[in-house]
């Protein structure tokens, strides 16, 4: 099956990032295994309610099988993102890559952001994607680099200090 296509919209058609660390794939598949016990359960209360006869006017029904539906669609989007998958494997500290931390020195502040995959990013914690942009500025780049990155229209420099 495959996941359906949606009219374009702000938020439609998205592409999904296939770049994780290996505990966001291993949370994926504990999830989709989970998914899948339920589904279990899902389907067979379907067809108990089925029994009862009239589709129309059994409510229980209905229910049971939009549940079945979002678990089957859920699955789907497991399945298709941890087929695509590709696990960030730490190359080294030579040049900024995904999956390292780097502490940069912007307006005389260190700061200290971990480049990941858009699945993973946390702002608040220091931790953004490969496509953002300032991950994407860094990417490539070695210790002592200054890289000047707009943000909000405003021009920043950031001065990379170390790489983890």
């Amino acid at each position: 099956m495959q996941l359906p296509y949606r009219k374009p919209g702000k938020y439609t058609n998205q592409k999904n990032d296939p770049i994780m660390t290996q505990d966001k794939f291993d949370e994926l598949v504990a999830e989709l295994e989970k998914l899948k016990k339920k589904r279990l359960f899902a389907a067979s209360e379907v067809a108990r309610l089925a029994e009862m006869g009239d589709f129309s006017e059994n409510v229980e029904y209905q229910l049971a099988k939009r549940r079945l539906r979002g678990i089957n669609y859920r699955i789907l989007i497991l399945e298709t993102q941890t087929n695509q998958a590709e696990i960030i494997e730490n190359n080294g500290i030579d040049v900024i890559d995904t999956g390292n931390t780097v502490i940069v020195e912007v307006d005389g502040k260190e700061k200290t952001y971990t480049i990941l995959g858009s699945s993973e990013t946390d702002p608040a914690q220091g931790i953004i994607s490969h496509n953002s942009p300032i991950g994407s500025a860094l990417l490539g780049k070695k210790v002592g680099d200054v890289v000047e990155v707009s943000i909000a229209g405003e021009k920043k420099l950031f001065k990379i200090l170390e790489i983890r």
